[in-house]
């Protein structure tokens, strides 16, 4: 028989550092975000499956480089509130959009990675205020997304894992089932070498068995699908035609089997201000913490470059 299901305290995900923890009102969300540093503002935006731990070397580095750099929990994740509903990339954007202006700023360099890069391509071009540059890692610019699905047969079976979460309540159990055992899958299969280590694992199997952040979290796959043919897909899609201004740094590891390196090039027909693509040799979907001192120095530099 298998063992019931864990139920973590959201205090796990509230990881001692040099950072400080704290929550903010946003767009109508509570978000606990991690925060060091002083000077211009870096909003940093983790994907699936992990929290705002997975940007913990660039924290440092940011704020050692004269940064003020903010990590939230995502709406739904970690120790940030878990409504039922809002998971639609616009409220999403909208949410980091409001944090921004909550911590006292106009804008920010907005970093992201996975569903946090697919939240900053919208801030990029639904915001276009609030983002002084942007930086993208692992995910294209949705447009890109939509076109390559249909018709690449590669990406459409790295990506069979969206298909299985849009069935109801099965992958909310497959997910924390054993322990979380399959958070730790995903990221071994997604990960370059030596990817995961053992301390990375188990803080994102805990986060993933926080009460409800399940749900709320295949939820963000599950409006991406089904909004496809509805009207606020549509809406959205014609949102995102709108150039982006702001200067784009894009991040990809050329070993990436979640996001092919094929599927994520070609997003620079969508960014009207500079952009730049960096491909990592050798790494996987996880370059900022497969290689963070490369990463952020790359991030680093592409701040300073205004």
């Amino acid at each position: 028989m298998a063992a019931p299901p864990r139920l973590v305290e959201e205090s796990t995900v509230l990881v001692d550092g040099p950072w400080e923890h704290r929550d903010i009102s946003a767009n109508g969300v509570r978000l606990h975000v991690a925060e060091i540093g002083s000077g211009p503002l870096v909003v940093l935006l983790h994907g699936f499956p992990e929290f705002w731990w997975s940007w913990r070397h660039q924290m440092l580095g940011l704020a050692n480089g004269g940064y003020r750099a903010v990590a939230p929990d995502l709406r739904g994740y970690g120790a940030s509130d878990k409504p039922p509903r809002g998971y639609d990339a616009l409220t999403l954007a909208a949410d980091v959009a409001g944090l921004v202006r909550s911590l006292g700023e106009r804008d920010a360099v907005i970093v992201g990675h996975d569903w946090g890069a697919q939240i900053a391509w919208t801030i990029g071009a639904l915001h276009p205020s609030v983002v002084r540059r942007l930086v993208v890692a692992s995910v294209p610019h949705p447009l890109r997304w939509l076109s390559v699905l249909p018709r690449d047969s590669a990406q459409r079976r790295a990506s069979s894992y969206i298909a299985r979460f849009q069935l109801p309540w099965h992958p909310e159990r497959w997910i924390v089932a054993d322990d979380a055992a399959n958070v730790a899958e995903l990221l071994h299969s997604w990960g370059g070498p030596g990817f995961p280590d053992d301390e990375t694992e188990r803080r994102c199997r805990d986060a993933m068995q926080i009460l409800a952040a399940p749900h709320c979290a295949l939820e963000y796959y599950r409006w991406a699908v089904r909004s496809v043919p509805r009207a606020d897909g549509r809406r959205y899609r014609h949102a995102m035609r709108r150039p982006i201004a702001a200067p784009t740094l894009q991040l990809h590891g050329s070993a990436d089997k979640c996001v092919l390196p094929s599927t994520a090039s070609g997003s620079g027909r969508y960014v009207a201000g500079d952009y730049r693509l960096r491909v990592y040799d050798g790494l996987g979907h996880f370059p900022h913490e497969e290689a963070p001192t490369l990463v952020t120095e790359d991030i680093l530099h592409w701040c300073r470059a205004e």
